[in-house]
């Protein structure tokens, strides 16, 4: 019982982490993330087969070697497994994987499979340790589980660095908090080996997960985060009888212009996974500030007068000051300032002559020049009580004809090559 006392502590953490997981998870509506489930099946087992073989080290008068062997090529086995799928998890986390390249992502299997390989072909070669208090075990396979660690991990860290910029704050702290720790552990460990502190480090990493990112309480808020603001888009939408599904294909042509984006060099480092979400979360919002808008001129069968337009432009402004009065205290200040420069900015033209501020090329967001994009295609492309839907071709040519004057030329190009799936988007 005195090898094995680290490791039972362990599980009963990595048991109540699970028990509670599933608890919640089945009553909610949210999606379970794949890594994290995966992480909770090979967390225990490497924990439980860390145990295992502190025992039978220990015992080696009584224990058969091949059992011994075997023990040691499971706990190894499953070790290097909860390095590679927490190193998915959180590469999944930073970058996010794009589903329509399935072989790139399978590429990233690669090194896990070899340091599997690897640690399987040389069990063989393990050798047991007569340390002053306990034996302990060393060889090639080991040696093959410590650098498949540093590996993992060290190209997460490397890509926290690269992205720190477009990082949430709490993202950054969380993953490199997290690998420190274990980092810390494992260096340790191998300084002096007959400590085994190795059950701690699945422990750390299924806890700091499950506090840092999938806490089902967290992700119950975000939810009904998500609910809130889709409800305020429907309010707004509900108002405007000519708006119709605007708000779900201004969201479509968005997420497309994205989902391009992140095949373009110029903007691999801001597309990652927390930017996509937050953009296309943010898109319904921004029309918002119409609430401000009166009546007569929201259902205006006929051209507004210059008045008129001159109150129906306010609603970029307003709409920005309406998110940052209602999103202010939900501690989401990525998703606040996307959402308050969507609404404000997005009537801003790339030559400087939109408004409210009149800003000009870069000066506008981002996701402000994405969303002016498909603010005005969809405008055009759909009936409205002032007048009919414009053709598709010349829907297409007024996108190109603004584009380096209304539009920001490269967000413009992609969208106009991407005609097909644009009007696939229109039919669905």
């Amino acid at each position: 019982m005195q090898y094995v006392k680290l490791q039972i502590g362990c599980l009963i953490v990595i048991l109540y982490i699970v028990v509670t997981y599933i608890r919640a998870t089945l009553k909610s509506k949210f999606i379970c993330n794949k890594f994290f489930d995966a992480l909770m099946i090979v967390a225990p087992w490497a924990v439980f087969f860390d145990g295992f073989t502190a025992w039978t080290i220990n015992h080696l008068e009584i224990v058969p070697s091949w059992v011994n062997k075997f023990g040691h090529l499971f706990f190894l086995i499953f070790m290097d497994l909860t390095i590679i799928v927490t190193a998915l998890y959180m590469l999944d986390q930073i970058v996010g994987f794009c589903k329509t390249h399935k072989l790139k992502n399978l590429l990233l299997l690669i090194p896990g499979i070899i340091s599997l390989v690897l640690i399987a072909a040389g069990i063989n070669q393990l050798e047991y340790i007569q340390g002053k208090t306990t034996f302990y075990s060393m060889g090639f396979s080991a040696r093959v589980c410590f650098v498949s660690l540093f590996a993992h991990y060290g190209v997460i860290l490397y890509l926290v660095g690269v992205r720190h910029k477009y990082l949430a704050k709490e993202k950054k702290f969380g993953t490199v908090s997290i690998l420190i720790i274990v980092g810390l552990i494992l260096a340790l460990q191998i300084i002096f080996p007959e400590i085994l502190l190795t059950s701690i480090c699945p422990t750390i990493l299924l806890l700091g997960i499950y506090i840092e990112f999938e806490n089902p309480s967290i992700k119950k808020l975000t939810l009904y985060n998500d609910n809130m603001v889709e409800s305020f888009a429907n309010l707004v939408e509900n108002r405007d009888s000519n708006t119709g599904g605007h708000i779900k294909r201004t969201r479509a042509y968005v997420n497309l212009i994205l989902h391009k984006m992140r095949h373009d060099k110029k903007y691999k480092d801001i597309m990652n996974k927390d930017y996509l979400v937050n953009v296309s979360n943010a898109a319904p919002l921004h029309d918002i500030g119409k609430i401000a808008t009166p009546d007569y001129i929201l259902q205006k069968p006929g051209k507004l007068t210059d008045e008129e337009f001159a109150i129906m432009k306010k609603h970029a402004a307003c709409g920005g000051e309406i998110i940052k009065d209602t999103f202010k205290n939900l501690e989401d200040e990525e998703f606040e300032k996307i959402a308050y420069e969507v609404a404000r900015f997005h009537h801003e033209k790339y030559n400087g002559k939109g408004y409210p501020q009149g800003l000009a090329g870069e000066q506008i967001p981002l996701h402000a020049r994405i969303m002016a994009v498909a603010d005005v295609f969809d405008a055009v492309s759909q009936k409205r009580c002032y007048r009919d839907a414009m053709p598709l071709d010349q829907c297409f040519s007024i996108i190109e004809k603004g584009s380096g004057t209304d539009f920001d030329p490269q967000i413009a190009k992609i969208f106009l090559d991407s005609k097909d799936e644009v009007v696939r988007l229109m039919e669905r």
